[in-house]
């Protein structure tokens, strides 16, 4: 069991390791292909073209039925697919490298999501706050040490390899786990059922947020408050900071689902709306951490409430994050339509909306 919990936690470190790093590095990505804010974030939406498709129709019945064998394989082909990105020169190929990617990452990310579920059912307790948790510390130390990193002169392409490094060595240890249950199982393909299609959608309304100020975040510090890069990459890094605190105190919280998504719509709402008007580098950051603070506990709740006490956890989860992560990965190239179409301050104002959304949805949701 500790070894299932230790590989299980490393999974989400490295997978948050890439997203946080990728934040960091978007303005060098810029730059390379030459992308305007509204062709980058075209070919952000190419993230969700990959992954979708291979979280619902591949990752869910592999994992059910293959276990740690093919969460392990999904972390292979991820640390492959993360050099991609750092290559581009084009948007063109910007967009076809994103598309491995996201596949890559779909397939790894329902894979240890339904690790942690199945995780909460073997010992009796919640654990997903946790678990992404160590997500949330692994988009801090990537964001922070790729912002570091280009200060000091490294190339966007060093800096992914230095992470799909990290992502081969957790693959390992996730290769090495224990199934939860036998391998060969047969497994029915994920059902569109009502109650998780609707936890689907607030997950998805509330990642449009962290999707959004995760991936365009170091954009806005430099581009909006000519912030330098080892400013502009606290971005992210305080962020995703403050969703790792946010989801350490989640785990130990008495507070109800329902209450932790209401009370979090609301911190969220705030905290973009800070950052919208933000007039230097200092404010814009204290708003993200709050908005970091505010969605901490979209995922956990969500992805806990789909696998939480199935046979099938993989499969629900699958279809909760593929609904959810529509949101997730259209927040970057909804922020940059926004924003070519306006500004990065308008951007920000709409997720405020959003999050205010999240908050008023979850007050009625039943649990």
């Amino acid at each position: 069991m500790r070894r299932s919990l230790i590989a299980t936690g490393a999974g989400f470190v490295v997978l948050g390791l890439f997203w946080g790093a990728w934040a960091a590095v978007l303005p060098s990505v810029q730059r390379a292909t030459g992308a305007s804010n509204g062709a980058l974030g075209l070919a952000l939406l190419f993230v969700s073209v990959g992954s979708i498709p291979a979280m619902l129709v591949v990752a869910g019945p592999a994992v059910d039925r293959y276990g740690p064998r093919a969460v392990a394989a999904g972390a292979a082909a991820f640390a492959a697919a993360i050099l991609l990105p750092g290559l581009a020169t084009s948007v063109p190929g910007l967009a076809a490298a994103l598309v491995a990617t996201g596949a890559a990452s779909g397939v790894l990310d329902v894979g240890i999501n339904a690790r942690a579920a199945r995780l909460e059912d073997e010992l009796g307790r919640r654990l997903m706050p946790a678990m992404h948790g160590l997500y949330s510390v692994g988009v801090l130390v990537g964001a922070v040490g790729a912002g570091l990193g280009r200060s000091a002169g490294a190339g966007r392409e060093w800096i992914l390899t230095g992470v799909a490094v990290a992502v081969a060595v957790a693959g390992i240890g996730l290769a090495s786990d224990e199934p939860a249950t036998p391998t060969g199982t047969r497994v029915r393909r994920p059902q569109l059922q009502r109650a998780l299609l609707a936890l689907g959608v607030l997950a998805a309304a509330g990642f449009v947020v962290e999707g959004g100020i995760e991936g365009w975040s170091a954009l806005f510090l430099e581009r909006q408050l000519d912030a330098r890069p080892d400013v502009s990459g606290l971005g992210p890094g305080f962020f995703g900071g403050a969703m790792a605190a946010g989801r350490f105190a989640g785990q130990a919280a008495r507070l109800g689902d329902r209450h932790l998504l209401a009370g979090g719509g609301a911190v969220a709402c705030a905290g973009c709306l800070i950052v919208a008007a933000a007039p230097v580098p200092a404010v814009a950051l204290a708003g993200f951490v709050l908005a970091g603070l505010g969605v901490s506990a979209t995922a956990p709740v969500t992805f806990g409430l789909a696998g939480r006490g199935r046979r099938d956890a993989a499969s629900a989860v699958a279809t909760v994050t593929t609904v959810g992560y529509v949101g997730l990965l259209a927040g970057p190239p909804l922020v940059g339509g926004i924003a070519q179409a306006t500004s990065l301050r308008v951007s920000l104002g709409v997720l405020a909306g959003v999050a205010a959304a999240v908050a008023a949805a979850a007050t009625r949701l039943r649990l």
